[in-house]
C-alpha cells in the first residue's frame, strides 16, 4: 500500500548493541596462517562503556534512490522515553522530504509495546491529523522473527565492517567507525533528561 502513495514511506526499526569486546563471526581467505581476532580485556580504569546502544531505521525510498540506515546512539539502553525521542526525530527528518506517513515495521520489544509508547503514538497521530506532519502506522512483526526485519542483516554486516582485530577500540572510535560503515553523520546521543532535585 505504501508503494502506491508518493508521500508514504516504509521504515524498518530496530535497536542493537555494538560491543567493544564481543567479536562477530568472520570468515577470511589467506595464503598463509589464518587471521586471528585477539580477545580484548577492558582495563579497570577505562571510562568507556563495554557496548554502545543504537537505534536504527532502515528507510526504503519511494524512488530509485538507495535505501539508508538512519542511526542514533543512546546514553544507557533503549527504553520507552528514548524510543519516542527517536520516533520524533525520524518524523522531523521525513517531514523535510515531503513524507506524510511512515509505515513503521518493528518487533515486539517491551519499549515498543509499552503504554508510554502507545500513548505517544496515539497523541502524535492526533496532533498530525490536526496540525500536519508525519503520521506513524506501526506494524508489528511476529514474536521471535528477526529474519523478517531487513535491518537485522545490516547490523550483522555492520559489525563485521567495524571490528578491530588487534586492539580495543574506545567508544568514540567505535561510534566513528559505525557511522562511517553506514555512511551516516555522527550526532548527539539520545538521552533521558536529568532530574533536578
Amino acid at each position: 500500500m505504501a508503494n502506491d502513495r508518493a508521500d508514504w514511506t516504509v521504515g524498518y526499526e530496530d535497536e542493537t548493541w555494538w560491543s567493544r569486546l564481543a567479536r562477530p563471526a568472520l570468515h577470511t581467505w589467506t595464503d598463509s596462517a589464518p587471521l586471528r581476532l585477539v580477545e580484548q580485556v577492558v582495563p579497570k580504569d577505562d571510562p568507556d562503556p563495554k557496548a554502545l546502544a543504537c537505534y536504527g531505521l532502515l528507510v526504503r525510498p519511494r524512488d530509485d534512490a538507495p535505501e539508508a540506515v538512519w542511526l542514533r546512539f543512546v546514553e544507557g539502553r533503549p527504553v520507552s522515553a528514548l524510543t519516542t525521542q527517536f520516533l520524533e526525530w525520524c518524523c522531523a527528518r521525513l517531514a523535510t522530504e515531503a513524507v506524510t506517513t511512515l509505515v513503521l515495521i518493528w518487533d515486539n520489544a517491551s519499549w515498543h509495546i509499552s503504554g508510554e509508547v502507545r500513548r505517544w503514538l496515539r497523541d502524535h497521530n492526533r496532533r498530525v491529523h490536526r496540525e500536519g506532519g508525519v503520521r506513524l502506522v506501526p506494524c508489528f512483526l511476529p514474536t521471535k522473527s528477526p529474519w523478517l526485519n531487513p535491518i537485522e542483516p545490516q547490523w550483522v554486516h555492520g559489525k563485521r565492517r567495524v571490528v578491530e582485530p588487534a586492539r580495543l577500540l574506545t567508544a568514540p572510535e567505535l561510534e566513528e567507525r559505525i557511522c562511517a560503515a553506514f555512511d551516516w553523520p555522527q550526532s548527539d546521543h539520545l538521552a533521558l533528561p536529568k532530574e533536578v532535585a
